[in-house]
């Protein structure tokens, strides 16, 4: 059973929503302030954190930074506004989705379930993914390259999950973006995900400037090497 952590204080969205994920299937917890989700995230797992953007005690982007420290877990925004700044800001920090109130409930459950496809978690038998040296486990949301811990951001992990998923197999920027931010390219530019993929290859790769593993195919888009 998946566990979910429903970070929201409106008392009429958490008993619907407690309600239909229960449903369907999930262990759902429910936190109504950002100092106790963050009691609860140090306490248990979780395979998903829906988090509202204004709490009583703060805000949705700070406990987001919070849990980026030390964990990969899935984070899907839920916010009154649909406003361009928080969008980005909400991705650019660690997020992995964002939906905007009130919510459709069926397609809560779709970005849910395309969210872990996009992450590796939607055959829970992988457990890891391997190659050139760089191991990704999965359940830990850890990057090791031979045997060394790296530090990734966010949007660094979910990159290198997308490429290792896709061995050998040249993918354009246009699938990247779609992939990674689920149709919110839009605020995503080519300069932008070059910076990632930059930043990406510094941690990754012997050699950065000449990158073996991550390659750049002309007028095409992005390869991962598998030797």
């Amino acid at each position: 059973m998946r566990k979910i952590l429903l970070v929201e204080d409106d008392l009429s969205l958490i008993e619907g929503l407690k309600f239909f994920l229960s449903k369907q299937g999930f262990d759902v917890t429910i936190s109504r302030t950002v100092k106790e989700a963050k009691a609860y995230f140090r306490q248990y797992e979780f395979h998903l954190i829906l988090l509202d953007l204004m709490l009583p005690d703060g805000s949705g982007f700070d406990l987001c930074k919070i849990v980026r420290q030390t964990s990969n877990v899935p984070i899907i925004f839920l916010t009154a506004s649909d406003e361009e700044t928080n969008v980005v800001m909400g991705l650019d920090i660690g997020g992995d989705d964002y939906m905007t109130k009130p919510l459709k409930l069926n397609e809560l459950i779709s970005r849910m379930n395309a969210t872990w496809r996009r992450l590796g978690f939607a055959n829970e038998q992988v457990a890891e993914l391997s190659a050139n040296g760089i191991t990704v486990k999965l359940l830990e949301g850890r990057v090791l390259k031979n045997g060394t811990e790296l530090e990734l951001t966010a949007t660094e992990y979910k990159l290198l999950c997308l490429f290792m998923q896709n061995p050998n197999l040249v993918l354009s920027k246009e699938q990247i973006m779609q992939k990674l931010w689920d149709g919110h390219e839009n605020f995503i530019d080519d300069n932008t995900l070059a910076v990632y993929i930059s930043r990406l290859r510094d941690k990754i790769e012997d050699h950065s400037k000449q990158p073996s593993f991550l390659t750049t195919i002309r007028g095409m888009g992005y390869k991962w090497n598998v030797r």
